[in-house]
């Protein structure tokens, strides 16, 4: 067979060489957007909470580093690969939570950090201590029995407090997602560093608060406990609720009350122990009587 529009394009381009020739396929791929519609209209509000697009899809591709083992020095030093910006980024995003954002997507899934955690929690601790002596000094400052001794075992307890929260609350937490993710296919689970990193960068409003905690009134003191939990635990859970939503109703709620329990917890216990604990009543010294003793004589 012979196609006659195949020679008169054979004959133009032997008569002008130079002539541009423009070749139309059809498409191939699906378009985004329609791929998109195809997945339904509330989809899309879930991969952005999640961080679960293709965008995400392929910032991690264009990211991909080769891993060293686990028993050298570089695999560590990638957790400690981040600048001063956005350290201060990540700290302006837990203090200043914006509504319906995830705080993984925007500020930790690019590049989750240990140094913010680690510093963030060092800096809780030593405040806590100091402060919870301070707090103490000025209540019981002006009493004439009372001898002021700086308590460094607030200093082991606060570190242990803190660091054991910081650390062993994310396990279980991510234990649980990988959990509940192989029952049901949409739960995400994020990974182990980055709900660290998140608890870790949650802890900072805690940092001014127990500062402010020397004012030695309780009312100011529960108000700023009461303040501080609700921005830091607002955090916790606008991460934590888009993932486990799709999971069953009174799991999902019993999830996140958890999480919000305990860090509650986290900030009344600090509270009461380093700041409101008991008054001590100090007696009065004292003083020993001195033996007199008497001399008889017989006349």
């Amino acid at each position: 067979l012979l196609f006659a529009e195949f020679d008169d394009a054979a004959n133009l381009l032997a008569a002008n060489p130079d002539a541009t020739t423009i070749s139309i396929d059809e498409p191939t791929e699906i378009p985004k957007n329609q791929h998109g519609r195809l997945q339904g209209p509330g989809r899309e509000e879930d991969d952005e909470l999640l961080g679960t697009d293709d965008s995400d899809k392929t910032e991690l591709l264009a990211g991909q580093k080769k891993s060293a083992p686990f028993w050298t020095f570089e695999y560590y030093q990638t957790f400690f690969d981040v600048d001063t910006y956005q350290v201060l980024d990540r700290i302006k995003g837990s203090v200043f939570p914006v509504p319906g954002k995830n705080f993984v997507r925007l500020y930790i899934r690019s590049n989750p950090d240990l140094y913010g955690p680690f510093w963030i929690c060092a800096t809780l601790v030593f405040t806590i201590a100091v402060s919870g002596n301070l707090s103490n000094f000025f209540i019981h400052l002006g009493k004439p029995t009372y001898h002021y001794v700086p308590e460094f075992r607030k200093v082991s307890i606060a570190a242990t407090t803190i660091y054991a929260y910081a650390w062993l609350v994310p396990l279980a937490l991510w234990g649980f997602l990988m959990w509940r993710n192989s029952k049901v296919m949409s739960i995400v689970s994020y990974s182990f560093l980055e709900i660290v990193c998140v608890y870790g960068y949650s802890l900072f409003i805690y940092i001014p608060t127990a500062i402010l905690w020397i004012i030695p009134e309780k009312v100011v003191r529960w108000v700023l406990v009461m303040f501080s939990l609700c921005l830091s635990g607002s955090v916790l859970v606008m991460t934590f609720w888009p993932a486990v939503r799709d999971d069953n109703r009174r799991i999902a709620l019993a999830t996140v009350g958890t999480i919000v329990v305990l860090h509650a917890l986290l900030a009344v216990g600090c509270l009461a122990y380093f700041f409101d604990a008991p008054e001590l009543d100090f007696p009065a010294p004292v003083i020993p009587a001195h033996n007199v003793s008497t001399v008889i004589t017989k006349s």
